[in-house]
């Protein structure tokens, strides 16, 4: 459990990186037991990766981000821990804390991804670093603060932390392994900004940790978006909220592992996976300067084949979503079932489709209204359904809906008032290809909330917004995945 604001997190990264850089260079040495060279990592064999270091990598983490915290955080008595604290949170029910909705749903999920990359970015497989992940939330809650245990921060921080730092490893190693030759230092600045337990790891350990994480050539489609976003009808009775009619707006979207490609295998969780994040540079609050964030990593799962037009994979996905549209929010770790595929409809035209369903754990709740807790925890079933029209490399249209009932109890009474909400978001935009990779594109949201609870009135919000924007796009078909033969093609 927290009561720190994020920019105090922000602040505690130099006592943290002090500690990992006096822990992390003896626990080299202590596992290899003699001053001789450490082997080199090898992805494929596994030869170099290490254990013993990311464990100390994180241990360090959770010492420096305490002892900062007990020195600069108030209230300060709540990060005083020592032996007997520690004993007694071992001996203490999780319960539900009372934090920032940003900081457990934001800042949690983004320490479980430190923890994650130290692990990841030293060797480890994906499945392994989720053990390091769990260790680091189960430290932290345990010795990091005097206050019990918290439940949502055990999920929040190790799942939902876990797919956050897939989601970063990936990213920076593919920055990293499309350098032409040796990556030069504006791409490790970039790596190091994207997975800092990557980049933190690769200039501690030299050699050692160089070789950068294979992805086997996945098909890959990148937009960066520059808009303006026009707010033009809120529904918000009784509830003191100022909304902001105009926005700027940053959106960067990458599709790793697209579905087609001849001979691309998805024996790794996240070999195919999607990030999109949405940030709001003149939000009023952290929370709401991450308009949306979305993970949805594969984890288990294969590809499909249907006749000569379809391609395709399906399985088990991992998804971790915040959605802060101003005056309402939710955000859940969740695992569902579901397929990516697509169509070849004509020669020049492709249909891309995400569908999924599945269940998650997270939080919901009203922005600013004073008159009852900000939010509460439940379970959450959901769904997901995405589709793209693809018109050769002049056109895209896209539609997507994503649904979620939220049914938990209300924090604002100590878990006595039961109750549910859905929260439905859908979008439609045509995205237009200029010349090269700049497009202009133009976007319409809705997203809506209706809560219900036993002992307080009833809710009805929404949000809808229309957003022209600058693309910037990684690839001249939209990401269309071709796979015919040469004959089939335009």
């Amino acid at each position: 459990m927290r009561r720190s604001g994020a920019g105090a997190r922000r602040r505690a990264w130099p006592v943290v990186f002090l500690a990992l850089v006096l822990l992390a260079p003896a626990a080299g040495a202590a596992e290899e037991g003699a001053p001789a060279p450490s082997p080199v990592l090898s992805w494929e064999t596994g030869a170099g990766k290490s254990r013993l270091i990311p464990a100390l990598e994180v241990g360090g983490f959770v010492f420096g981000l305490n002892q900062f915290d007990r020195h600069f955080v108030e209230p300060e008595h709540d990060y005083e821990s020592d032996g007997r604290t520690f004993w007694e949170n071992l001996r203490t029910a999780p319960v539900y804390d009372s934090d920032p909705f940003s900081v457990n749903q934001i800042g949690h999920p983004y320490q479980g991804g430190i923890y994650y990359g130290f692990a990841r970015s030293a060797g480890l497989s994906a499945w392994e670093s989720l053990l390091y992940a769990i260790g680091g939330s189960f430290l932290w809650e345990t010795y990091g603060e005097r206050t019990p245990p918290s439940i949502n921060d055990y999920v929040t921080t190790s799942i939902g932390g876990s797919l956050v730092g897939e989601a970063m490893f990936r990213m920076a190693s593919l920055l990293l392994e499309n350098a032409p030759e040796s990556p030069g230092f504006w791409r490790e600045l970039g790596a190091a900004v994207i997975s800092p337990p990557t980049g933190f790891n690769r200039l501690l350990f030299g050699e050692r940790f160089k070789p950068v994480f294979p992805s086997r050539d996945p098909e890959i489609f990148v937009r960066l978006r520059l808009g303006a976003t026009l707010t033009t009808d809120v529904t918000n009775a009784g509830l003191p909220i100022e909304v902001n009619r105009y926005e700027g707006s940053v959106d960067y979207s990458i599709s790793y592992g697209l579905p087609g490609k001849p001979g691309y295998r998805y024996r790794r969780p996240f070999d195919y996976f999607h990030f999109e994040v949405t940030a709001v540079p003149n939000a009023d609050s952290v929370g709401n300067a991450f308009e949306n964030l979305s993970i949805r990593g594969l984890l288990l799962g294969a590809g499909y084949e249907a006749g000569e037009a379809d391609r395709g994979v399906w399985g088990v996905f991992g998804l971790y979503e915040y959605l802060s549209p101003q005056i309402f929010r939710l955000a859940d770790t969740a695992i569902a079932m579901g397929a990516v595929g697509q169509r070849w409809l004509s020669r020049q035209v492709a249909l891309q489709f995400t569908a999924m369903g599945g269940v998650g754990f997270g939080a919901a709740g009203t922005v600013g209204d004073r008159a009852e807790r900000d939010y509460h925890y439940g379970v959450i079933p959901q769904g997901l359904l995405s589709l793209r029209l693809i018109f050769g490399e002049r056109v895209m249209l896209e539609a997507s809906g994503r649904g979620y009932y939220v049914a938990g109890l209300n924090a604002s009474t100590a878990g006595e008032s039961f109750g549910g909400e859905v929260i439905a978001r859908g979008v439609v935009g045509v995205t237009l290809r200029i010349y090269g990779p700049h497009a202009i594109g133009v976007q319409y949201v809705v997203t809506s909330r209706d809560a219900r609870f036993s002992d307080l009135r009833d809710r009805h919000q929404s949000v809808e917004t229309v957003s022209l924007s600058y693309n910037f796009l990684g690839h001249s078909r939209f990401g269309a995945v071709e796979w015919r033969p040469e004959d089939a093609r335009p």
